[in-house]
């Protein structure tokens, strides 16, 4: 059997075996530098040789997670959320419900998308912003599944569609360079022909974040619309106290975050504009009193340590791929099977892909595994580049939105679960899963055929 169909397999059993991730990974490089004849040596040497390719951005993840907590601890969130409250609470009137519940909806998707770009901290803001907000969602009866919907919609649909923040990570850190390091250096248009630029990637995850779109809108207007309604005494149970907010602290997070989003426009790089944040605010934004700007970082990095190094331990597995040698043979295999068939084509790598990023739980750690093999085998269809791109890019998205070990659904839960009201599978993994999933993986299909 081919030595990548064993690793792919392995790694897959492993990781829904809920063996951690980088462990699975290690030990699936391992088994396919051995049983393509490497040698423990050269597969070693090979998976050493791929782990630098994974630094940049595991770099980046680290120094985003310190920025997050640290601004964090400027009060700046708990603004926001009393904000929104002071604005949506008291008991609206049955007019006024359905304005009300848009308002809040919007204003969570809104910090959604801003988490992956304007104010790049990820899924930190969830914890502190959601739970101050639950007894206002259970006033309004809202179905806290279509919170999550909301919240997930904004973690994914950012970063695909925009290379802005994490969409810049995504987008030209890891799918660009994964592209151009498998063959993929060309864009032909018309007869020209000009290098790969991240503008490119962007144009070919329209359609793919069209059906992202397509998801939130039938979980807005059909699945979810109905209340439904809480305990309100655990909500009661489980508020968080209010502490006195310091307006120079809340300047300072401002400033920072201006400062951290202009640095990384200038230079193009996360780790500089996170860097630059993170200063700002450990020498005049944190209170000292409460967190030191050590503990800070040290927090921050452990929050994003995990995707770090799945993220390195992927490109070393990939390295190992590419150096069995058999990537061309198990190209040629598919092809045997599936013969000219390009629309059956596009939708097994969309579904392996699926099956893959649910694995692993992380779209940006799924980039270099299937990079490596799906560019020559979309270029031995004769599929186009952009429908190249969108298919590695859709490929390693899907999943992301509804694997129980993704960010994009652990985030909503730990802010909406706050009070124990909401089940991470029933409540957010299936419904992200269902609304998002699905529709990725048609518009992805979709996107393969038409460019």
């Amino acid at each position: 059997m081919n030595a990548v169909i064993i690793a792919v397999v392995l790694m897959l059993g492993l990781s829904l075996a809920r063996v951690n991730v980088v462990i699975a990974l290690i030990t699936s490089a391992l088994v396919a530098g051995l049983a393509a004849g490497l040698g423990l040596g050269d597969t070693i040497s090979a998976f050493n040789a791929g782990l630098g390719g994974g630094a940049e951005v595991a770099l980046a993840y680290a120094l985003l997670g310190a920025f997050a907590v640290a601004l964090a601890h400027t009060g700046i969130t708990d603004l926001l959320s009393r904000a929104i409250i002071r604005r949506l609470g008291g008991t609206p009137d049955a007019g006024a419900v359905r304005n009300v519940r848009i308002l809040l909806l919007m204003a969570i998707l809104a910090m959604a998308v801003m988490s992956q770009n304007l104010v790049p901290v990820h899924i930190a803001f969830i914890p502190i912003l959601i739970p101050p907000l639950l007894h206002v969602i259970s006033s309004l009866r809202l179905d806290r599944r279509l919170v999550a919907c909301i919240i997930t919609f904004g973690l994914v649909t950012t970063y695909m569609a925009l290379p802005v923040g994490f969409g810049l990570i995504f987008q030209e850190g890891l799918l660009l360079q994964n592209l151009l390091g498998n063959g993929l250096g060309e864009l032909v248009e018309g007869g020209d022909i000009a290098p790969l630029v991240v503008s490119d990637i962007a144009n070919a995850m329209v359609i793919p974040a069209i059906g992202m779109i397509l998801g939130l809108l039938v979980a807005v207007f059909i699945s979810y619309r109905q209340p439904r309604d809480y305990d309100e005494a655990k909500i009661l149970a489980t508020e968080p106290e209010h502490t006195e907010l310091n307006p120079r602290r809340i300047q300072v997070a401002l400033v920072a975050i201006v400062a951290a989003l202009a640095v990384q426009l200038w230079t193009g790089s996360m780790i500089f504009g996170a860097l630059i944040g993170f200063v700002i605010l450990s020498v005049a934004g944190i209170d000292k009193a409460e967190i030191s700007a050590q503990d800070a970082f040290t927090k921050g990095v452990h929050m994003m340590a995990n995707i770090g190094f799945i993220m390195i331990a992927a490109k070393g597995f990939a390295e190992v791929v590419k150096a069995t040698g058999e990537v061309p043979m198990l190209v040629e295999s598919v092809q045997g099977i599936i013969g000219d068939n390009k629309a059956l084509a596009a939708f097994m790598m969309l579904f392996v892909g699926l099956v893959i990023t649910m694995g692993i739980g992380s779209s940006f750690s799924t980039i270099p595994i299937i990079a490596t093999i799906y560019v020559p085998l979309g270029l031995s269809f004769g599929f186009s580049v952009p429908a190249i791109i969108a298919l590695v890019g859709t490929a390693a998205a899907l999943g992301d939105a509804g694997s129980p070990a993704s960010d994009s659904t652990l985030g909503p839960t730990s802010g909406l679960n706050a009070d124990g009201q909401h089940d991470h599978i029933r409540d957010t993994v299936i419904p992200t899963f269902v609304h998002f999933n699905l529709p990725l993986l048609a518009a992805g299909w979709v996107a393969a055929m038409v460019l």
